[in-house]
């Protein structure tokens, strides 16, 4: 499905979008139907093991693109445009260009910046917005726009991006209302991360979801299932067996 068709389903049908940081992930996910795959910065924690999303290079995220591209093959990919790709008009269109090269559909720029969006869509590179908790900049991870000039602010930015024309933005940890009021004012589609049940979509980091990590459990987060627990399982069984001597049995071994 193409990003324009997507926008077609805004109040009528809710968007689902996961994130995807390599080859098994990205075709397991394009098989399952979803709408759309983040390949974002979010990888400096969930694969690099940093504490946030600062240490992220483009090269970083470019080659994770690719390996994403190989495995969905039907599902629209959007990559996250990473701290300081995009410090300059300059950089921002060469670095989103090679976002597209590497097999993206679009790209996510955090932040209300203007000249950065406009320039990439007069270019023809779709772009996603993201307003609310921005962790390329933060300095704590916290629920933002609790306070009224907050959250004006917030709501002013995601109104200024719609009106530049990002085709959807991804709304981060605020008040499930105030993500409602942003939702109804713009035209783009409104993904939701800990913003509530009103957006027009929702968005989960896959390993957050697939429950990888049992000590990150921020208020929002949903596990669906707990790998942790199934691999360390697994890993156990394995050891078991080897040292028993009952792995590799005649079943598994060559003849």
């Amino acid at each position: 499905m193409r990003l324009d068709e997507l926008q077609m389903k805004k109040g009528k049908e809710k968007i689902v979008m996961l994130t995807a940081y390599d080859y098994q992930m990205a075709k397991i996910l394009d098989e399952a139907g979803i709408d759309l795959i983040l390949v974002g910065d979010s990888l400096g924690m969930v694969i690099q093991g940093y504490t946030d999303t600062k240490s992220v290079t483009v090269e970083d995220m470019l080659y994770h693109t690719r390996a994403v591209a190989r495995g969905a093959k039907n599902t629209p990919i959007i990559g996250d445009m990473p701290i300081n790709s995009d410090k300059s008009v300059e950089d921002a269109i060469k670095n989103a260009k090679r976002f597209l090269e590497a097999g993206a559909h679009g790209v996510k720029i955090e932040g209300n910046k203007p000249k950065v969006v406009k320039t990439l869509l007069n270019a023809g590179i779709p772009v996603m917005g993201h307003v609310g908790l921005l962790p390329q900049t933060a300095e704590s991870y916290r629920v933002k726009g609790k306070q009224p000039a907050e959250a004006q602010k917030i709501l002013d930015d995601a109104v200024k991006l719609d009106e530049l024309g990002v085709f959807s933005m991804v709304l981060e940890c605020m008040p499930e209302s105030l993500a409602g009021r942003i939702t109804e004012a713009v035209k783009a589609l409104t993904i939701g991360i800990g913003a509530g049940r009103y957006c027009d979509g929702q968005v989960l980091v896959i390993n957050d979801m697939l429950g990888f990590d049992e000590s990150f459990a921020p208020k929002y987060l949903k596990r669906y299932v707990s790998l942790n627990k199934m691999i360390k399982e697994a890993v156990a069984r394995f050891k078991e067996e080897v040292l028993r001597g009952i792995y590799p049995d005649k079943e598994h071994t060559y003849h």
